[in-house]
């Protein structure tokens, strides 16, 4: 159904599907179609640019789908990651995870901090169990991701940022310098030094900072390995 509504208003439409039997229901239903592709495989086993070249598309793109929910999250960060970068993302994901990844200041995870790196995302709508053919035993919510022209955050290693904001959140439920010390097996004291150094009060929980508050924190701990 999805498919059939995007290949009414998209110049080129490259369907991803996995399952053999589906892409092949597609390929047939679509025949007529010649805006339309579809291409049997996984699409995390292809990088974005070469599923646009094997589609006959090209930039700029846009990603639109209801994702499986157990390679949800991995599929977005591969697109979020690629060397070509869709314009905008809308998809459909459990619905924690989409109310995570478009979390505020109070409510970020780790997994807030590492999407909105990227992109500026929101919550467009939930969607009840009824809405899907079976059921799902979770609710659903449809989300948008605005690509950025440029980073949220500019540090010198995107990956060290990341591994520094997972170690913030290694238990996210304590303050902030004593979840920091769980991550980098360092000292309540030593987390809390790092922490003021950086404007940051370690007394917060780590799901209070902004993400401006992690570039800081990582600037400081990167001053304190030197």
């Amino acid at each position: 159904m999805l498919t059939e509504l995007l290949a009414g208003r998209a110049r080129r439409l490259i369907a991803v599907e996995v399952d053999e039997r589906l892409a092949s229901g597609l390929k047939e239903r679509f025949a007529a179609q010649e805006s339309v592709f579809v291409l049997q495989g996984d699409v995390l086993e292809g990088a974005p640019e070469e599923i646009l070249v094997a589609g006959g598309g090209g930039a700029p793109y846009v990603v639109v789908g209801n994702l499986p929910y157990f390679i949800g999250t991995a599929i977005v960060r591969r697109f979020l990651e690629a060397m070509v970068l869709p314009r905008w993302l809308v998809v459909t994901l459990q619905a924690e995870v989409a109310e995570s990844i478009a979390a505020r200041p109070g409510r970020m995870s780790y997994l807030s901090v590492e999407m909105q790196t990227l992109a500026s995302a929101r919550v467009l709508f939930h969607l009840p169990p009824r809405a899907f053919s079976p059921p799902p035993k979770v609710r659903s919510a449809v989300v948008r991701l605005d690509v950025l022209d440029t980073a949220e955050v500019e540090v010198d290693d995107r990956e060290a940022f990341l591994s520094l904001a997972r170690a913030g959140f290694a238990a996210p439920r304590k303050r902030l310098r004593n979840s920091l010390a769980v991550g980098l097996r360092v000292a309540p004291t030593e987390a809390a030094a790092m922490l003021s150094a950086a404007g940051v009060d370690p007394e917060q929980r780590p799901a209070e900072l902004t993400l401006r508050d992690w570039q800081s924190v990582y600037f400081a701990y990167r001053r304190s390995e030197q």
